[in-house]
């Protein structure tokens, strides 16, 4: 074959069907990830290092996949905020789920804070409810506490010890499941215009080895 031969022969196509089930592919991942880290979240109560190392893996796993999808890594990083979404809301439903459907609430008043006076962050707050001091502390790592000593609260403790107590204003199930479920959804979102994109350009036979802004 000469190089005009060459020249003039036809640039490799993708077939429509297939390329839609690989997309559709991507987006159960996405889905898949999402309900994946909230199981494992679920599995490891009062382990939250566990379903962050695990989501963490998952969305970048995504990620990587969606660079393949489309061949460039600008929109690929059109889903990190969508993967903070999924991320914090994985981690956080299962343990506030639990502290909401079987935890225990009293109202309790405020009376020590550890880092008064020590310009630390790190507040560990003692607390004392209608039967004596609570054998745990409300913690917050912040410069800005919602509380101060002399305060009173209503908290919520796991009556089985696994999921640390909580003030109950912070305790919002329904809040992180609709922070999971928009983050699953801005994956789809984005999966689906990655695969359009993909599709496009491969048909027309471009394939780039580096990153492209095009």
């Amino acid at each position: 074959m000469t190089a005009v031969d060459m020249k003039r022969a036809p640039r490799p196509t993708v077939e429509r069907g297939q390329y839609f089930l690989i997309t559709l592919a991507v987006v159960v991942l996405g889905w898949v990830i999402a309900a994946g880290n909230t199981g494992i979240s679920y599995l490891a109560l009062g382990m939250d290092a566990i379903p962050i190392v695990t989501g963490l893996i998952g969305c970048l796993a995504l990620v990587i996949v969606l660079r393949f999808l489309h061949h460039a890594w600008w929109l690929a990083a059109l889903s990190v905020l969508p993967a903070l979404l999924v991320l914090v809301g994985s981690v956080q439903y299962a343990p506030e789920a639990a502290l909401d459907s079987r935890g225990v609430r009293e109202t309790v008043r405020v009376t020590a804070d550890s880092a008064a006076g020590t310009g630390r962050s790190n507040h560990r707050f003692t607390l004392e409810g209608p039967r004596g001091e609570l054998d745990e502390t409300l913690n917050y790592d912040g410069d800005d506490p919602d509380w101060k000593v002399g305060d009173r609260i209503e908290v919520i403790s796991d009556p089985n010890g696994v999921v640390p107590l909580e003030a109950a204003s912070d305790v919002d199930p329904g809040d992180r499941l609709g922070m999971l479920v928009m983050g699953a959804a801005g994956w789809t979102c984005v999966t689906l215009l990655a695969g359009l994109r993909g599709f496009v350009r491969r048909r027309a036979g471009r394939r780039p080895v580096f990153d492209d802004i095009g």
